[in-house]
């Protein structure tokens, strides 16, 4: 009887085993270590791993009725703040790719938003590894390509742009589902960076 009873349980809490580790494949559940010395590359680096840890933990969690949820008529709902978080998350990746943005070549808004989580996320990872590895951030300018025409910034308009604004929008995710009534995790430390109840 116990050894079913086990079985039981066993069967029961694989879906919840298998959501949590895929959970838990993502980046950004914890920001990394940080560097051992500040240059320009590591400071930006990490200024775009904050951007990944409060957008994994704003983004943690949601349920169906935060993601149509919109404070007024005219606002963003939680969905399509995601969505230009992912969009800026391009312009990141592509600025560190050292590629151009142009809406013709740009990938289409995953349709799940559990794709667009983790697609989200692992943009922003591999823009930081990029970022890092730069020899010169001058090298990085932000360059948009249309039928209109192009227009260049230099990397510094990536900080005060699609960084900056990224950061922004993780905290109306933060707003838009507590007030749908789903707050974020409370044993969350945005200033160590780490869940405390998950930490060593």
């Amino acid at each position: 009887m116990k050894k079913i009873l086990f079985i039981l349980a066993t069967v029961m809490a694989l879906p919840v085993l298998s959501q949590q580790a895929a959970t838990d494949s993502l980046p950004y559940a914890a920001i990394p270590v940080y560097p051992g010395e500040y240059s320009a590359q590591s400071v930006t680096a990490r200024l775009t791993d904050g951007l990944g840890f409060r957008y994994y933990w704003a983004t943690a969690g949601i349920r169906e009725e935060d993601l149509t949820y919109r404070p007024g008529t005219s606002g963003r709902s939680y969905r399509e703040t995601m969505e230009h978080i992912y969009n800026l998350s391009l312009v990141i990746l592509n600025v560190a790719r050292q590629e151009d943005n142009d809406p013709a070549t740009m990938p289409d808004i995953p349709a799940n938003a559990d794709d667009l989580r983790q697609v989200t996320l692992k943009n922003i990872e591999t823009s930081s590894k990029l970022l890092a590895a730069s020899n010169n951030l001058a090298d990085h300018p932000i360059r948009f390509v249309s039928a209109s025409g192009e227009a260049e910034f230099p990397f510094w308009n990536l900080i005060n742009g699609p960084i900056a604004d990224a950061i922004w929008h993780c905290g109306q995710l933060v707003v838009l589902r507590r007030a749908s009534g789903n707050p974020v995790d409370p044993e969350v430390s945005f200033l160590q960076g780490i869940r405390k109840s998950s930490s060593p």
